[in-house]
């Protein structure tokens, strides 16, 4: 029997660059094949391809032993390839239905749509899978665990039967990852074949069948999850020795160097998305802020540079208060900023690296004299940034748009923590990023504690804020649930609160949790 998924000598160029060199790739029916590389491996390339958004220089593809012309997204939905993004694809306002019914619409009487045939549908395959979804339910209203098994509906409501998962537990608490591998081993039962893509070595021994590694456009190696380790896999994509612990002394905190009290903040329209929050970092140490995404982290970092003003409530950042004060003011006053979302508010796209290197310096000396930017010292100022921070360019002038989101956070990364500053803020600072890139922002992390800031690092990935914090801020709905320190923290605590139970109101005997709406 034929593997139901075969890419043969899979190539493609871009000007510049052989993002893909003769991939061989082939998955198994019921089996799960996990995808791995460091950013920049050619793994975007080898799915979009897959999924006919890109066309192949060479190579081909077999589907169920026979050769596939994918030209587009709906040759691959006609071929029983469906994947789901990392980012969702999902419309807020409206059901469940509406969502998985949009393109696919049942229509009554030639001019309604038939939700009820589609909630039936939805209801039927929601049973058969284990994924316990409303059709009837706001998508705007659901968790994000929740949300992302709507977007697997989609694709069995399109009877897709091999699934790119892209990233999936990149915003879930560790109960939620339990649900979804719950799920993906009920697919598999019912000979469904999935492609996990992460960048979590621990969540892939765990979950796949059979591993494959990419590194610079070519298959690095490939490994069975029983014969390999986190270690291992770490070296094979990226090609030497990885640290994954963070080394460091235990912390010397020391007076406090930013303050908030009592911080409630909007979010977009009368929605209150911090709601009266009292914390603070002290030099010396890290705070970390755990939270499942979209529970008030934005708006709080948001709130605390400057960049959303707060309905009320006191930020004092070295005694000094900046409640209302403006983005220059804030980062003069010391701090480093790395924003959540790097293209909105970390980088201009249209400017070259350099000149994003030095968006909040560009006034000040040695690379302003007086009226008069200095060119020399911006391009060496850039180029020995971009070597420092590994940022995978061919010219610190090639504009910072052009660049994959792993290099554009590197670039963000390498100008705020190469300023002096007594406070980091840094919202999901290797988000997208491989594990020897993130092995060394963590150190640069740790470097800056050990040099006496206080560093707020707010993150998504538990075991990055369990790695690097000295206490750790748990967020849920806006509020804080708990400030816990670093050694009483465990995993399953802090999956609880994060889903807003408190560990001591869980039931004795472990039952699992309904997740908070």
């Amino acid at each position: 029997m034929p593997p139901v998924l075969e890419l043969k000598g899979i190539t493609k160029r871009f000007p510049g660059v052989l993002a893909n060199d003769h991939i061989d790739l082939t998955l198994e029916e019921g089996k799960v094949l996990a995808l791995l590389g460091e950013n920049g491996a050619g793994k975007s390339t080898l799915m979009n391809i897959l999924y006919g958004l890109y066309k192949p220089d060479e190579g081909e593809i077999f589907v169920r032993g026979k050769k596939a012309d994918i030209h587009g997204p709906g040759d691959a939905i006609a071929l029983g390839i469906g994947m789901v993004h990392q980012h969702f694809m999902l419309v807020p306002v409206l059901t469940v239905t509406e969502n998985v019914m949009l393109g696919m619409e049942s229509i009554k009487h030639k001019l309604f749509l038939d939700r009820e045939v589609a909630a039936r549908r939805i209801h039927a395959i929601s049973e058969q899978y284990g994924l316990d979804v409303d059709p009837y339910a706001l998508v705007g209203d659901l968790p994000v665990g929740i949300q992302q098994r709507v977007e697997i509906i989609k694709l069995l409501y399109r009877q897709a039967d091999i699934l790119i998962l892209d990233e999936p537990t990149a915003v879930l608490t560790p109960q939620e990852v339990r649900g979804l591998f719950q799920v993906i081993r009920s697919l598999l039962a019912k000979g469904k074949s999935i492609i996990f893509i992460s960048h979590k070595l621990k969540e892939v021994l765990e979950i796949s069948d059979n591993i494959v590694v990419l590194r610079g456009g070519r298959v690095a190696g490939t490994a069975l999850p029983q014969e390999s380790n986190e270690r291992s896999l770490a070296s094979l994509m990226v090609g030497r020795e990885v640290i994954l612990t963070v080394a460091k002394e235990k912390a010397q905190p020391k007076e406090p160097v930013l303050e908030v009290e009592n911080l409630t903040v909007k979010g977009e329209g009368a929605h209150i998305a911090v709601r009266d929050v009292s914390f603070s970092v002290r030099a010396g140490e890290i705070v970390g802020v755990a939270g499942v995404q979209g529970n008030g982290q934005t708006e709080l970092v948001e709130s605390l540079t400057g960049l959303r003003p707060p309905q009320s409530g006191v930020v004092r950042i070295l005694g000094k208060d900046v409640t209302h004060a403006s983005p220059r003011v804030i980062t003069e006053a010391g701090t480093a900023h790395v924003p959540e979302d790097r293209q909105r508010d970390g980088l201009v796209l249209s400017y070259p690296i350099a000149d994003n290197l030095i968006l909040n310096t560009y006034y000040l000396p040695p690379i302003a004299k007086g009226m008069l930017m200095q060119e020399a010292v911006i391009q060496q100022h850039a180029e020995r940034l971009v070597a420092e921070y590994d940022v995978r360019t061919p010219s610190v002038m090639t504009s910072a748009g052009s660049l994959s989101g792993g290099n554009q956070q590197k670039v963000i990364v390498a100008r705020e923590l190469s300023r002096p500053g007594k406070l980091v803020v840094a919202a999901q600072p290797t988000r997208g990023l491989d594990v020897g890139s993130i092995e060394y922002i963590h150190s640069q992390l740790i470097r800056k504690r050990d040099e006496g800031a206080g560093v707020l690092v707010v993150s998504a990935e538990l075991d990055e804020i369990l790695s690097l914090a000295d206490r750790i801020i748990v967020m849920f709905e806006g509020r804080i649930m708990d400030i816990v320190p670093i050694e009483k923290a465990t995993r399953e605590d802090l999956g609880l609160l994060m889903a807003g139970v408190h560990p001591d109101e869980h039931s004795a005997d472990g039952a699992a949790i309904k997740e908070a709406a």
